[in-house]
């Protein structure tokens, strides 16, 4: 199994999981984020086709509301 760095932490997943697949197993859809894979922002047209690769850097972030 690949093992990308997620935010700093190593995380193990399949061969062909996407940028979508991962903002879904994080609960994040329908939020606002951004997703940064190897210093390069992925639009959000493009998680369903962006397909995460053993060794990649990902950040993925979250606007929080608050007052």
């Amino acid at each position: 199994m690949p093992d990308i760095l997620l935010n700093g932490a190593l995380k193990q997943v399949t061969s062909d999981f996407t940028v979508a697949a991962l903002v879904k197993e994080l609960n994040l859809e329908n939020k606002k984020l951004a997703v940064e894979v190897n210093m390069e922002i992925i639009p959000r047209s493009q998680f369903e086709q962006h397909i995460l690769k053993s060794g990649d850097k990902v950040e993925v972030i979250h606007a929080v509301g608050g007052g």
